[in-house]
């Protein structure tokens, strides 16, 4: 893990919700071939918001890469909208939800947890029950490729200031990897697999214990 943990929370928190709202492609039906041909610029995001908002729920697992070249890894859960749970293994002990309103970062080992209003969040958007890029994100650059489309959202907020960005592949319009890159210049990457769409999910994985923020400011 990153030495400072918490910058590594808030660029991890708009890279989870990115993961989660995407869709896997669709199988091809026999004999049928994916288009070689590059799409446009509006197209390619077309296509992305479609599958955005084609997956309520999500989950699976991931691996984290931080600025320092550390590796943690642990289970996602998504259902939009508003709600997210990414739980690292260990050694690691950081543990993220949003449960529609608020997004908490606790870390299990110190028994702290930091909340901070959704709203006032990158996870805004991606998070929504609708979503829209082109409408809804500061996409800065869409760059079309015949195998890569890269997508870079910057995005400035009262808690956190950073560029995001996406890669998919062309064909398919698969999530391949995205980079975080928050306001002091650190990259965070982050890699899913044994992803689930549109299955059950528990509400209680979503649900914020407030009451640790107030025994927190008891004990200190």
């Amino acid at each position: 893990m990153p030495r400072h943990p918490i910058k590594t929370v808030r660029a991890l928190m708009i890279a989870a919700l990115c993961m989660g709202a995407f869709q896997s492609p669709p199988s091809l039906a026999a004999g049928e071939t994916a288009v070689a041909a590059a799409p446009s610029q509006a197209q390619a995001i077309a296509n992305i918001n479609h599958y955005f908002n084609s997956v309520k729920t999500m989950r699976g697992d991931f691996i984290q890469f931080g600025p320092t070249g550390g590796r943690v890894e642990g289970q996602f859960f998504i259902h939009r909208p508003g709600r997210i749970r990414f739980y690292y293994n260990k050694p690691s002990s950081l543990d993220i939800i949003a449960d529609g309103e608020m997004i908490a970062v606790k870390d299990r080992k110190l028994q702290t947890q930091d909340l901070w209003p959704l709203s006032q969040t990158p996870l805004r958007f991606l998070l929504s029950d609708k979503i829209d890029l082109q409408r809804d994100a500061n996409v800065t650059s869409i760059h079309v490729e015949p195998d890569l489309i890269t997508v870079v959202i910057d995005d400035k907020t009262r808690f956190n200031s950073g560029r995001l960005t996406l890669i998919f592949d062309t064909a398919t319009y698969r999530l391949k990897q995205w980079t975080v890159r928050d306001n002091q210049g650190y990259d965070t990457s982050v890699a899913i697999y044994n992803t689930e769409e549109n299955g059950p999910t528990n509400a209680k994985l979503f649900k914020i214990d407030y009451l640790a923020n107030a025994r927190q400011r008891d004990y200190d």
